[in-house]
């Protein structure tokens, strides 16, 4: 039997009220406008206001998404929350985006997926496996996260970074198509990790470790991000332009081929370099770090909703997703939009 094309059918997002510029920055810790922008980028991110949850973030993201998709949340066969912040240790913050949605009648199932700044091509990858083995037809994909609650707001070298936010997609079975060359919906993905970095880019805390005895009363718990970034930099530059080329050999293109590089959000000397490595102009890469700061797992899906709600992304272009993340994970997917 021939396997359906998985299309994106609707893109949302959502961003919570209160942003946080460089100057405010300035008044908490020993920094400055200009020093965030010259090494990120960043102007700008914005924060959760108090009991503003990730799942609250998500479900707006989500109902964008299904209005673009004009579809209902009934009408949906599987939910993925991609995020490092959820709401509890358990349940899955999946399964209270399901509730508030109103998808909890028809019970479908709901679970999260954590690869921290990777984890939205996680999810559309897992996704993309439901949809092509026929269990699925229409997925909800949510890349969200709380990450301010996790920053450590003494430390100037990564309170700087992040911001809170959430983007959602979905995907939806198409007919299959018998043309390779003239195929929509997502093309190929690949992901990959390696433990042995994790101590480059980590938390300081855990629902084990934090238990531990003698740690400082701080960090018990989740604990805060704390980031050794030289290092992580060189790493991501390395597997980023990698990824892509293995995304490409396995779908029969090359670089000149991509219309719109999406990479994550996470500095701008890591997209530049990126897109240098790849040889693409920065004309063709979609950058909101500038605004969003690093949304983790939410920020590709922010902003491949941006470049399609602003018209960029046409119907026909050829569309790459990466994203490198701690742990470390990468993984990057190409589609035909």
């Amino acid at each position: 039997m021939d396997r359906p094309t998985v299309l994106i059918t609707g893109t949302g997002s959502y961003l919570p009220n209160k942003c946080l510029t460089n100057h405010d920055l300035s008044l908490m810790v020993d920094t400055t406008d200009e020093w965030i922008q010259a090494r990120t980028g960043i102007l700008e991110r914005r924060i959760a206001a108090p009991g503003e949850l990730t799942s609250d973030l998500a479900v707006q993201a989500a109902r964008q998404a299904m209005a673009a998709a004009e579809i209902g949340p009934t009408d949906l066969d599987l939910i993925l929350v991609a995020t490092t912040t959820p709401d509890l240790v358990f349940p899955s913050t999946a399964t209270f985006v399901q509730q508030k949605l109103g998808a909890n009648v028809i019970q479908i199932p709901a679970f999260d997926i954590q690869a921290v700044c990777s984890g939205f091509i996680y999810a559309l990858t897992v996704a993309e496996k439901f949809i092509t083995a026929g269990s699925c037809r229409r997925v909800l994909v949510i890349g969200a996260e709380t990450f301010s609650r996790i920053v450590n707001w003494e430390d100037r070298n990564t309170c700087i970074l992040f911001g809170d936010g959430a983007g959602a997609v979905i995907l939806e079975a198409g007919p299959p198509s018998p043309d390779s060359a003239s195929k929509r919906g997502i093309l190929a993905t690949h992901i990959h990790a390696d433990g042995g970095y994790a101590h480059l880019l980590n938390a300081t805390g855990g629902v084990s470790k934090g238990a531990e005895e003698g740690l400082d009363p701080r960090i018990k718990g989740v604990g805060f991000v704390q980031m050794r970034g030289n290092e992580v930099f060189k790493q991501a530059v390395k597997v980023l332009g990698s990824i892509v080329d293995q995304t490409l050999a396995a779908s029969g293109y090359n670089q000149a081929d991509i219309d719109w590089l999406v990479p994550h959000q996470a500095n701008i000397r890591i997209i530049e370099s990126t897109a240098k490595r790849l040889g693409m102009d920065m004309n063709k890469v979609i950058v909101t770090v500038d605004r969003h700061g690093n949304t983790s797992a939410a920020s590709i899906p922010l902003a491949l909703d941006q470049a399609v709600r602003d018209g960029r992304i046409q119907r026909g272009h050829l569309v790459m997703l990466e994203a490198f993340g701690g742990g470390f994970t990468w993984g990057s997917a190409l589609l035909r939009w």
